[in-house]
This record gives structure tokens, C-alpha cells and sequence, in this order.
């Protein structure tokens, strides 16, 4: 039994160890809920639950620079706008080019 308790001590020492560094080296902007040295006091005071709070609700999941989602063209605003926009210069340029060559033939029979 007295060993099961050292045990169980050098891991929750370990684990506290470990989320203070992670919070320490953890970039600013993915740190929620808190400013990062409050977190480090919460693991501090708080051995477990201080650990499971930073893990479950204080650290963003990823970073928004690195990881972004991906999202099909079709359900894509961004996409759509800009097939919308080009489709509408396509007619455009085509209805100029018909006036054109209108124009050119007008002037040729004239």
C-alpha cells in the first residue's frame, strides 16, 4: 500500500509538472478561458482538477494558423462568390464582343 501511494504521488506530481510546463509553453493564443498565469495557479492549487480544467476547457484544441478546416467548393460562400462574379464578367465580355461585332457588321454594309 505504501507504495501504490508513492506511486500515485510521483504521478500527480508528474502530471502537474507537465501541464505547468505545457501552459508555459503553450502559444498565447491558445489559451482559453483564463490568462496563462492563473492557470498555472489553478494547477497549483488544484492538483487533479486544475490539471483536467487546462486539458478539457483551457487549451484550444489547435492552432488557428496551422489547422484550418477544409470545406468542400460547393458549401464554400467565398468559392461561390467568386464563380458568381467571374460567370457574370464571362457574360459580360460576351454581350460586348456580340455589340462589336454588331457594330462591325453595321459599318461594313454602310
Amino acid at each position: 500500500m505504501p507504495r501504490l501511494l508513492v506511486v500515485l504521488a510521483f504521478a500527480l506530481v508528474a502530471v502537474d509538472v507537465f501541464a505547468v510546463v505545457d501552459v508555459i509553453l503553450i502559444d498565447r493564443s491558445r489559451v482559453r478561458a483564463m490568462p496563462k498565469v492563473l492557470w498555472v495557479l489553478v494547477i497549483l492549487l488544484l492538483p487533479v482538477i486544475g490539471v483536467v480544467l487546462w486539458f478539457m476547457l483551457g487549451k484550444a484544441r489547435s492552432a488557428g494558423v496551422g489547422r484550418t478546416r477544409t470545406v468542400a467548393p460547393d458549401d464554400d460562400p467565398d468559392f461561390l462568390r467568386k464563380m458568381r462574379v467571374k460567370e457574370e464578367q464571362d457574360e459580360r465580355i460576351r454581350r460586348l464582343e456580340q455589340e462589336l461585332a454588331d457594330l462591325d457588321d453595321d459599318d461594313k454594309t454602310n
